[in-house]
């Protein structure tokens, strides 16, 4: 694939990269995560208003772009087209955030009076999605420890111990790059995992 005299010098740095990660060069993936991680991060913040979110939308987004990376095109910069499937991921998240909160401008009865339509749910979870909840972290608990210990590890601390990707960085002494590689992979290995596990019941 030839790469468009057109871009600019740091689109074609990308495309080589591009070409690398499709290769197998993990750290071609790094590279472009480290490159991008915090325009995209500001980019996820502005439009949700929430850090945390912000940060699950930034590495989702690289997840779906990685995953479907040989379709990238060289007619128009890396960055671009990343942009755009966070973007259009982001938006898809807002959606259904959206659709699945109550108004409360709705709150109106059938005969006027001021009752809510839609009941709303209790932060406290009933006893019995309790039990459900901590089947799944269970399961969960399950399909990690099947992780190579490499993964593991990073999967713990960020999930288990939920320390953030800076603070992973410094206690497993791995770059920030790669340690968002690695977690990167390791979800892609767990999605695969319970994939498996529901088509076999």
């Amino acid at each position: 694939m030839a790469v468009n005299d057109k871009l600019t010098s740091k689109a074609q740095r990308d495309f080589t990269l591009v070409q690398a990660a499709i290769a197998g060069d993990q750290k071609a993936y790094a590279s472009l995560m480290n490159y991008y991680h915090d325009t995209l991060y500001f980019m996820m913040l502005k439009m949700t208003n929430s850090t945390l979110e912000a940060e699950d939308l930034t590495v989702e987004a690289f997840g779906k772009a990685f995953k479907k990376i040989d379709q990238y095109s060289p007619d128009y910069a890396f960055s671009t087209w990343l942009f755009k499937i966070a973007s259009n991921n982001c938006i898809d998240f807002i959606r259904k955030k959206r659709a699945n909160t109550v108004s409360l401008n709705e709150m109106h009865g059938e005969d006027g009076s001021l009752e809510p339509v839609n009941e709303v749910k209790a932060d406290v979870l009933d006893p019995e999605e309790e039990i459900i909840r901590n089947q799944k972290i269970e399961i969960l608990r399950d399909f990690v420890q099947k992780l190579k210990p490499h993964y593991r590890v990073l999967v713990e601390m960020r999930y288990f111990d939920e320390l953030s990707y800076d603070e992973i960085a410094e206690e497993s002494g791995l770059p920030l790059g790669t340690v968002k590689a690695k977690l990167f992979r390791a979800r892609d290995l767990l999605y695969n995992m319970a994939k498996d596990s529901r088509e076999k019941f």
